[in-house]
């Protein structure tokens, strides 16, 4: 399925402007989702990524959201929530899958504890639609993004936003927002797995360049 074109399909079809929970992972990949979807819905960007390594990691990155989202005037409103810094429930859920590569079943996991709790707030709260930032990025499984969330809708009875928000140059307007905005733009993903496989290219990186 091209997830882009889903998409604008959905957004065609929006009668008013339904409220959004829009789970987020930090301030740059938020920066062209919200410039986007802003246009459409009311959005409450929920702050939930208990993979982060370390907390001052995750407050690190909080506060560059927060700090976006105060310099940034959109059509509609735009607020954040957010329930607290939690580790354990990210190793919980990636128990016996430490040593899978980047990218893989781990990840998958990580995605869906993030994506499962945005639906279960969503439908709790009476949003309209839930959907993530997490498709931004080249590095993430599209497809596995776009997979959980057609299940939590199923689960949680919740619409969801089918999204590939990398294509037509999404990406790289993240990066032109970012530079924009000065924004804080990490080098892994979040967790410590992809901190330790971002750490050892950039020592091979060093290795190669140094001969």
């Amino acid at each position: 399925m091209n997830y882009q074109e889903k998409m604008e399909e959905m957004l065609k079809s929006i009668d008013g402007t339904p409220n959004l929970l829009l789970h987020a992972c930090c301030a740059p990949c938020s920066s062209y989702v919200l410039e986007i979807l802003s246009q459409y819905f009311n959005i409450t960007i929920l702050y939930y990524n208990p993979n982060i390594t370390s907390e001052d990691e995750y407050n690190k990155r909080l506060f560059e959201v927060k700090r976006f989202i105060e310099e940034v005037k959109y059509k509609n409103p735009v607020s954040i929530m957010e329930i607290g810094y939690n580790p354990q429930e990210f190793f919980q859920a990636v128990k016996g899958l430490e040593n899978e590569k980047e990218g893989g079943k781990r990840c998958f996991e990580c995605y869906k504890l993030r994506m499962k709790k945005t639906a279960e707030i969503a439908r709790d709260n009476n949003f309209d639609y839930f959907t993530t930032t997490l498709s931004i990025s080249p590095y993430k499984n599209v497809n596995y993004v776009n997979e959980i969330g057609c299940e939590c809708e199923k689960i949680y009875n919740i619409k969801y936003l089918y999204a590939d928000f990398k294509k037509k140059n999404g990406y790289k307007r993240s990066i032109e927002l970012s530079s924009k905005y000065h924004l804080y733009r990490q080098n892994y993903c979040g967790c410590i797995y992809s901190k330790v496989v971002r750490y050892n290219l950039n020592q091979n990186d060093k290795i190669i360049h140094s001969n």
